[in-house]
């Protein structure tokens, strides 16, 4: 991949909202190219999505955690992704979830929450769910 490609696609990363002639003024190259290259990223599945980055104090979100955990062994991987879909419907603040293994634990997840009340109330219901290892 080429440098100027690299830098449009750090540019989009940075604000996805920017006009193409805005990317192309700030990269020095021409407005199409910058329109054909974008084209071309969408086609080959090297950007899928544009998103929103919301203002969490404003919405009123005070904390953000990242909780290390040890889920309960489950060994029917089907009952094991019902109860996790199940937590997750309860919990809109719960905005990242994923396996993985580290510092002793093997899921992280990542919330957001209004304050500390609301924190350790999803907290004590993570609790329910898994072993808790760190937080």
């Amino acid at each position: 991949m080429k440098a100027v490609e690299l830098r449009l696609i750090s540019e989009l990363m940075k604000n996805s909202r920017r006009s193409d002639r805005e990317l192309s003024r700030v990269l020095g190259i021409s407005q199409p190219t910058v329109s054909r290259m974008i084209k071309k990223f969408e086609k080959e599945g090297i950007m899928q999505e544009y998103t929103a980055i919301p203002n969490l104090a404003k919405l009123g979100m005070e904390i953000v955690s990242i909780v290390l955990l040890n889920l309960k062994h489950e060994s029917d991987p089907n009952t094991r992704m019902q109860k996790a879909e199940e937590f997750a419907e309860k919990h809109p603040n719960l905005i990242f979830a994923s396996s993985g293994i580290g510092s002793g634990s093997n899921r992280v997840a990542i919330s957001v929450h209004k304050n500390y009340l609301d924190y350790t109330k999803f907290v004590q219901d993570l609790k329910e769910h898994s072993e808790l290892r760190n937080s």
